[in-house]
């Protein structure tokens, strides 16, 4: 038996280790450090109907506990996706959870309709409808319950592939939103994307990002990751994917104690791309020692 072994609803995963879109990318560089099979699954890089550029000017810079990313979903389409990527991910043997961008109701629509032919390679789709560095779409749609609520439930009558809901922390009640998911028809939440975010160059006065602001992401925050998966976890019935900050497996335990059934990690394999194979032997480990199937850990959070 795998100690490691989750599900998400009625996707089952071999770990609850999956590569954050956007970091990742189709996996084939990182397929250069180590077996992606041992991985529970990845998050594509986020694709849109068709090839974007992404932002122009710098879309990264450092901070001292992570890192702001105004990349703008930089992405080849998804028809060239399907062609030259989708075969690879599957052939990886971890899970392949596909990210589905847009910036209008229509775009989400016309995704999932380009995806349905080729949903026997597919484990999920990961809605995304929180990425700050777009103007259209993305966040404003997830910012707002019942756009959220109304786009999830168009894409669960186009498609039986399991929806996982991702969502923006960048709202007054992370309930509201995850509940408005759950209730469009969502197999599953993830929580949390990007913090808005900015830093500044001293000598010029002028924000280090073309883009003004980026998505801010890596160590500091992972607090407010785990306060919004404890807080929707009380409301939800559906799982919660978990992700903002984790480095390392206790990291791990600790969202999934929160609420979380598996986890997505991003920022942290940019500055260490073989992370995963380190948790993953860290986590065996907890498990043997302490005889116990992680999964058994989701949701157990004590409060005061």
């Amino acid at each position: 038996m795998n100690p490691l072994s989750v599900n998400v609803g009625k996707t089952e995963l071999k770990s609850p280790i999956i590569l954050a879109s956007g970091t990742c990318n189709f996996g084939r560089e990182l397929s250069e450090y180590y077996d992606l099979s041992i991985l529970g699954g990845m998050s594509s890089k986020g694709l849109t109907i068709k090839p974007r550029a992404g932002n122009p000017g710098v879309r990264v810079a450092e901070c001292a506990s992570g890192m702001l990313n105004s990349v703008g979903l930089q992405n080849p389409g998804v028809h060239y996706f399907i062609e030259n990527d989708l075969d690879f991910m599957k052939e990886s043997g971890a899970a392949v959870i596909v990210n589905v961008a847009g910036h209008s109701y229509e775009d989400y629509v016309d995704m999932a309709t380009t995806l349905a032919p080729h949903k026997d390679k597919i484990d999920a789709l990961e809605i995304n409808l929180s990425c700050p560095n777009v103007k259209a779409g993305c966040m404003t749609i997830g910012s707002d319950p019942e756009a959220i609520k109304a786009i999830t439930s168009k894409l669960r009558s186009l498609t039986d592939l399991p929806l996982w809901i991702k969502l923006t922390p960048n709202v007054t009640d992370i309930k509201a939103t995850a509940l408005a998911a759950q209730e469009g028809g969502a197999d599953a939440v993830v929580l949390i994307n990007t913090l808005m975010g900015m830093r500044i160059d001293i000598r010029t006065r002028r924000p280090i990002l073309t883009n003004n602001t980026g998505g801010y992401s890596g160590p500091a925050v992972k607090p407010v990751a785990i306060r919004m998966i404890a807080e929707a976890s009380q409301v939800l019935s559906i799982p919660i994917v978990g992700c903002g900050g984790i480095e390392d497996y206790k990291d791990v335990i600790e969202f999934m104690i929160a609420g979380a059934s598996a986890v997505e990690i991003g920022t942290a394999c940019l500055v260490h791309p073989s992370l995963p194979v380190k948790i993953t032997e860290d986590l065996n480990k907890y498990c043997e020692e302490n005889s116990l199937e992680l999964k058994s850990l989701t949701g157990t959070l004590q409060r005061w």
